[in-house]
């Protein structure tokens, strides 16, 4: 409820005339005081009722928020000032393979031990002593290989950390990296090419070694149908390999030929493997190796 201004009254004169002053307290409160102090408040019912309102709307404001905390799959852990477990989620229960009741109390470098010679150790400190907000990956705090993001958020009483579990993104941030690099280094390699089709067969990029191989450039040989590059006579059984990848998921291979700008047919091993999205599939990745 918005603070009104107010009007003060002594016990005695309130007992005195409390007609005029419950009449007055309807339009703003009325201060009781008795020896000179502030004892009691008469207010209206119409305030009193807003008045209860917000208190109960608070009451559920804090509880769905504590519903929150138990409820989304980050783990949350809310330390003191001295470092000490004061609240954890079931999620972070859960990361930590113990109960909630028995990680309550005790210190953080008790449940964390690897905390300590991590650099996220200084960063908790100046939580707790600046107030200072972090967000960042740190791998190996729970386990080895396993990678977690963090958020120190400071409270009132210490401060909380917030865990996510990312190793999954990691791996396959990691896996990207190393396609790429096997792509260049296949690509350095300079007689064998590459190309990535869609799932109806257009090339939607290919590597210099297939286009100089072709005899034509990256733009020409681009959102033309693979198969359109071979012989004619292999054509079909290209079409019928690249089917069976998308229907199994199994890579496959096969002889082949490749026909240059000139007409003439170069003898190549096709290895054919899907490129799977979140999804569905997107096509596959065709590899072309002269005999």
């Amino acid at each position: 409820m918005k603070m009104q201004e107010t009007q003060r009254v002594s016990a005695a004169d309130f007992i005195r005339g409390f007609a005029s002053w419950r009449l007055q307290a309807a339009r703003k409160p009325v201060v009781v005081t008795h020896h000179g102090k502030d004892a009691h408040v008469l207010i209206s019912l119409d305030d009193y009722r807003r008045l209860d309102a917000g208190t109960v709307a608070a009451d559920d404001l804090k509880g769905s928020l504590a519903d929150l905390a138990e409820s989304i799959r980050d783990g949350i852990i809310v330390i003191d000032r001295e470092r000490r477990i004061l609240a954890v989620n079931p999620a972070a229960s859960d990361m930590m393979g113990e109960a909630a009741a028995l990680l309550l109390g005790r210190a953080l470098i008790e449940i964390l031990p690897r905390v300590a010679d991590n650099i996220l150790f200084g960063h908790i400190n100046r939580m707790l002593d600046l107030r200072e907000r972090f967000s960042g990956d740190v791998p190996g705090l729970l386990r080895p290989h396993q990678w977690l993001h963090i958020d120190l958020v400071p409270l009132a009483t210490g401060g909380a950390l917030v865990l996510r579990d990312i190793s999954a993104a990691m791996e396959a941030i990691t896996a990207g990296d190393t396609r790429k690099a096997l792509a260049d280094a296949i690509d350095a390699h300079g007689s064998i090419g590459h190309a990535t089709v869609s799932v109806r067969e257009m090339v939607e990029d290919a590597s210099d070694a297939l286009t100089a191989m072709a005899g034509v450039d990256a733009t020409a040989i681009r959102r033309v149908r693979f198969s359109a590059l071979l012989a004619t006579g292999e054509r079909h059984a290209f079409t019928e390999a690249l089917e069976e990848v998308f229907r199994t998921g199994a890579p496959a291979r096969l002889a082949s030929s490749l026909v240059t700008r000139d007409g003439v047919a170069i003898p190549v091993t096709l290895s054919i493997a899907e490129r799977r999205g979140v999804y569905a599939s997107e096509g596959a990745v065709v590899v072309v190796t002269p005999c």
